[in-house]
């Protein structure tokens, strides 16, 4: 994979772009990215179901209306694939000229019957026509107290398909910040960036990580694919999705996650997050009291 920086052709967005349409904009990465653009002065358009420019992947209605006026998307793919190439195809239409689209780690090495929804937003802006940037980024750290694990952990007990090998889990906020550089700034088009934390760490070390900072007693167990299975259509969890679940743990275990990259000191000019400062700042705001 190439992720050299190289300018191309393209002229600097802020010469000719006025509004950034976010997508996901209350999600991890997308609330964040919000936050950091308009902090930045770039004019935002926050989009999802419940945020304040509505967007639904099944109301096509939405899209135009989200579109109006935006330059610059920040694409965060949608579940059925057959609706990313449209959707783009949309958004160009309507102006937009620089789109950066998350995705995730090493998807092209995962059987092609999964995670069919990036892999066709990834086919969509590389065939667009305008600037595009791919992110694809390893786990996030925020998965632990916003999302997937926080309620297991809070019990007390996270278990999961994963044995000892380690994964370089990435805070959300340093996905964001290459978000908002790559949107805003020149030197990026085509390319792919693997976004990771500085090191990696097993399951178990991150559990024990934060069972210390929050002072609560946690353990982590490794279970068999089949248990984890079980589990997620005991917890109503479509089959389609706990078997794409299964396979991104397969993935794991193979290590394709495992490896720290520097791409976000590429793009940042910094190193990311350490995961020990993301536990210490969550278990400051009682993530998992």
């Amino acid at each position: 994979m190439n992720r050299s920086v190289h300018g191309g052709d393209s002229s600097c967005l802020t010469t000719h772009a006025n509004e950034i349409l976010v997508l996901g904009g209350t999600g991890k990465t997308g609330h964040r990215l919000v936050r950091s653009l308009r902090a930045a002065g770039h004019t935002v358009r926050a989009a999802s179901r419940s945020g304040e420019v509505r967007f639904d992947w099944s109301d096509q209605d939405t899209w135009r209306s989200a579109l109006d006026g935006a330059t610059a998307l920040y694409l965060v793919a949608p579940w059925e694939p057959e609706l990313a190439e449209v959707f783009v195809d949309q958004a160009t239409a309507a102006g937009v000229r620089r789109i950066v689209a998350l995705s995730g780690r090493a998807i092209d090495r995962f059987p092609a019957e999964f995670f069919q929804g990036m892999r066709a937003a990834e086919q969509a802006v590389r065939q667009s026509g305008v600037e595009w940037t791919i992110i694809r980024p390893n786990n996030f750290s925020q998965n632990f107290d916003e999302d997937t694990w926080h309620v297991p952990l809070r019990a007390g007990r996270l278990a999961l398909p994963m044995n000892a090998v380690p994964e370089p889990f990435i805070d959300a906020q340093d996905i964001a910040d290459v978000a908002a550089t790559l949107l805003t700034t020149d030197g990026h088009h085509e390319q792919v960036y693997t976004l990771s934390g500085p090191r990696a760490l097993t399951f178990a070390d991150a559990v024990a990580a934060i069972a210390s900072a929050s002072g609560r007693p946690m353990r982590y167990e490794e279970i068999t694919p089949e248990q984890y299975r079980a589990d997620l259509l005991a917890e109503g969890v479509p089959e389609e999705a706990a078997d794409e679940l299964n396979s991104l743990f397969a993935g794991m275990r193979a290590g394709y996650y495992t490896d720290p990259t520097d791409d976000v000191r590429r793009v940042l000019g910094r190193e990311p997050r350490d995961f020990t400062d993301y536990v210490t700042r969550a278990a400051a705001t009682g993530a998992w009291s």
